[in-house]
């Protein structure tokens, strides 16, 4: 049952529903006031959720109508047990006097124990649906951040994915300039290096460039299970192709969001005229995200990530923004982050591999190339750099390879990664060009 946004929502609100109904099965013989009491605490709380996914649209088009339906039926319930169990103590009192001629108010150590049993249980639940409702509240703060760019439908109209382009299209000497095609490494783009691409737009080493967020990355929604790196380079495709983004393109890609743009330049040979990876995840080193303890431990962290207990944590102590948790350093705390990452894991050395590989067999030969990686990396891990020193093979058109000192994994967060970076993409944009000069003059010949 595919929803746009994670699904954990719905996962937690059938848990609590299904609690709710334990216990009030399991302690049905058991009636108390206290316990209608915190029921109905949990059914507002719950009438509170329900209100803000119907009434807030970006919530309301993520949750669809599974999440709909999940928080509807949490409400039912949790009214049902509290009906319910008015309706056992109406019975119970009725049945005494009855028998008696008066209600019992005395109870056994057994029906003691059980009410108590009950009221953990159901405070326990209070303090979920509160950090739930938390979470669901912050969601519905974010969902008001503006963005740049457009929201575009793909894959039959099944999710959106958000594109944006800056710049406008230039020409030199009758050829169109290339358009430079962002793609995010393990961290949303607006955080990771798109303020570096502007920097470039700004000095006048590129013209037009344009970045999209992978699907639940930002703005963009989560796609159907599975979705692999190939699925993501047809949705960018398709999403180019609606917002009427035509070639010819360069890749700038880093991390694993470098198997996206390979992929992608192996389907659009014609259209790509560069590549250029920073840091660059390589396909023989994909069995790293795709391990099944790092699949285990991100589906634990989305099971809970309803609770929002480090989002919560820093909007109220910490002061973070929307801007952060959309696609800030806190953006990894979100349910639709957890789930992307969950599906590149789980299909990351199987269906995605297979990809990257037949995407190598396929790629153009004279394609130019340019390979940046961190020194740092390189130097506390050697099979990182032999991968690393792989990649500069991908074609036979290599413009450079640098490994930048003192730099990280994200070479751009340093000044000398981001300087490098503008230089070569400059060398690259100059190939580029005497490679569309080539195709154009063998084409008019």
């Amino acid at each position: 049952m595919h929803s746009r946004g994670s699904g954990f929502f719905d996962f937690a609100y059938t848990c609590l529903t299904i609690g709710n109904l334990l216990v009030a099965i399991i302690f049905f013989a058991a009636p108390a006031k206290s316990l209608r009491v915190t029921t109905a605490i949990i059914a507002g709380f719950l009438l509170i959720d329900m209100i803000i996914i119907l009434t807030v649209p970006r919530v309301r088009l993520e949750e669809g109508w599974v999440g709909i339906a999940s928080v509807v039926w949490a409400v039912f319930i949790a009214l049902w047990c509290i009906m319910t169990d008015s309706v056992v103590a109406w019975g119970k009192r009725e049945e005494e006097e009855r028998l008696t001629g008066r209600p019992e108010t005395r109870r056994t150590v057994k029906e003691w124990l059980a009410v108590l049993a009950a009221m953990i249980l159901t405070v326990i639940f209070i303090v979920i649906i509160i950090l739930m409702t938390g979470t669901l509240g912050v969601r519905a703060r974010d969902s008001t951040l503006k963005m740049y760019g457009d929201r575009i439908l793909v894959d039959g109209d099944k999710y959106a994915v958000h594109l944006a382009c800056v710049g406008s299209e230039t020409y030199t000497y009758g050829q169109k300039n290339p358009t430079i095609i962002l793609e995010a490494g393990e961290e949303p783009l607006e955080y990771d290096f798109e303020h570096w691409a502007y920097n470039a737009y700004q000095n006048g080493t590129i013209s037009r460039y344009c970045y999209w967020d992978r699907p639940g990355y930002a703005w963009s929604d989560n796609a159907p299970s599975p979705h692999s790196a190939g699925m993501s380079a047809d949705a960018l495709s398709e999403a180019l192709a609606k917002a009427g983004e035509e070639g010819p393109w360069i890749l700038v890609s880093a991390g694993t969001g470098s198997i996206v743009s390979r992929i992608f330049s192996s389907r659009h040979l014609k259209q790509v005229q560069g590549l250029m990876l920073i840091d660059a995840m390589h396909e023989d080193l994909l069995h790293r995200i795709g391990s099944p303890g790092r699949g285990f431990i991100l589906w634990g962290w989305g099971i809970i990530s309803p609770l929002g207990l480090s989002r919560l944590g820093g909007a109220v102590f910490k002061g973070r923004s929307r801007e952060d948790r959309v696609y800030g350093r806190n953006a990894y705390q979100g349910g639709k982050y957890i789930k992307a990452q969950l599906q590149e894991n789980l299909v990351a050395d199987s269906l995605s591999k297979n990809e990257v590989v037949s995407a190598r067999n396929i790629q153009s030969a004279d394609t130019p190339l340019v390979v940046i990686s961190s020194a740092i990396k390189c130097r506390t891990d050697n099979e990182w750099e032999r991968k690393q020193k792989d990649l500069t093979t991908l074609t036979e058109n290599l413009v450079g390879w640098d490994v930048v000192n003192k730099a990280p994994h994200q070479v751009w967060k340093t000044f000398k990664g981001r300087e490098v970076m503008e230089k070569r993409l400059g060398e690259l944009v100059k190939a580029a060009s005497k490679k569309g000069k080539k195709g154009k003059k063998a084409s008019e010949e």
